[in-house]
Order: structure tokens, then C-alpha cells, then sequence
């Protein structure tokens, strides 16, 4: 007599399904946490905390565009990618809101601690540039760039997303090491929603 085929499933294969499957979602649920940060689902924020950065949805792709220093030198192209960039656009004067949010974005990169090397400091200046010698003395390692006509596509993308005209707007933004903007904060926003969001995005974070 032949044996009868048994289409029982031996237990240890259920196991090895079960491994599997744990496998995969231990794989992949970092990268889900990281594509709804990304995307801007609301989750990943405490109730009730309106006072962190504006998500910009969809995310805005930032034209790769020469950039010129104010002593008429050439910033690399793909400056906006490889690393996450923290945006002040404001007059090269510098006014009391500019040295507010250049001090801030300068204190919250600190604050990273090992993750600050992943994040770089980018001031787009709209005109009078520039007070060199406070820059100097207070932002060393600040970038500084001049926002003017051969910027126009950039700057076109920044003043789409900004509810405020562009060069009173006071605004900080940031951009993901892709070259997307994808957040922004306003003048009124509270100071430690900043480094409490690049936090978090950088901890789930795959690129940059």
C-alpha cells in the first residue's frame, strides 16, 4: 500500500513562516515610520502641538541652480543635496528677525550633537548683502547666498509655499538631502518645535 500524502503543514514550516514575516516587518517598519514623517501624516506629532513646523505637502523639488556668494564666488549646483538644510531667506542687513532665526537654526544643529555633520546651514540673502562682520563673528559655517535674478526658479519654488511676501516672511525652512522643501516655520512658531522635528526626522531617516 502506497503512503497517504499528509497536507497537514509540519509545525516547524508554520515556524519558519512566522520568522519570516517578523523579519519582514522588522525590515520595514522603520521605512514606513520614515515615508509617513516624510509624506506628512500627523501621526508621528503629540496632539495637540500646533506649534511645530508647517508641512509642505507634496513636498517641492528644488531646482539644482548655481548659487553666487556675495563676494561673486559659485556654490556647487546639488548644494541642497546630501544633506538636510535649514533656509532663512531674509534682506543681508540682518535684522533683529534674521539674527533671531540664523541664532536659532545655528543653536538647533548644535544641539544634534553626532548628527550635526548631516545638517548644514544655508542663509539666502534678497538684497543689502551683507553684514559680514556679524556673520562672521557669530555664524562661522553659515552658507551664504544671494537669491537674485539667476536664482529666479528657486526662489519661484520658496515663494509658492510661503503664505507671507518672500523677503518679510521671516520664515526657516527645511530641506530634505534629496532637494525637496518639505517643512517651514514661521516667525511665531516656538523655538524648540525646530530641533524637537529634525529630531525625529532625522532619527527615522534613510537618506542624508
Amino acid at each position: 500500500m502506497s503512503a497517504l500524502n499528509d497536507s497537514t503543514p509540519h509545525p516547524s514550516t508554520g515556524r519558519s513562516r512566522a520568522q519570516f514575516w517578523i523579519l519582514v516587518a522588522v525590515f520595514f517598519a522603520p521605512l514606513l515610520v520614515a515615508f509617513w514623517l516624510y509624506y506628512g501624516l500627523e501621526g508621528w506629532r503629540p496632539a495637540g502641538r500646533t506649534n511645530h513646523g508647517e508641512l509642505i505637502q507634496p513636498p517641492r523639488s528644488l531646482p539644482q541652480t548655481e548659487l553666487a556668494t556675495p563676494d561673486a564666488g559659485k556654490l556647487p549646483a546639488d548644494l541642497l543635496h546630501g544633506k538636510w538644510t535649514l533656509v532663512y531667506i531674509g534682506d543681508g542687513k540682518c535684522d533683529e528677525r534674521c539674527r533671531e532665526a540664523l541664532t536659532l537654526i545655528r543653536q538647533s544643529r548644535l544641539a544634534l550633537n553626532d548628527d550635526m555633520a548631516r545638517v548644514q546651514r544655508l542663509f539666502l540673502v534678497t538684497g543689502d548683502c551683507c553684514d559680514s562682520s556679524y556673520l562672521e563673528s557669530e555664524h562661522r559655517g553659515l552658507i551664504v547666498a544671494v537669491l537674485d535674478e539667476r536664482a529666479g526658479a528657486l526662489r519661484d519654488v520658496f515663494a509658492e509655499v510661503t503664505p507671507e511676501p518672500l523677503e518679510q516672511a521671516g520664515r526657516i525652512y527645511v530641506v530634505d538631502p534629496l532637494g525637496n522643501l518639505m517643512m517651514s516655520y514661521a516667525r511665531t512658531a516656538e523655538p524648540k518645535g525646530l530641533l524637537e522635528d529634525l529630531k525625529k526626522l532625522l532619527k527615522y531617516s534613510r537618506i542624508g
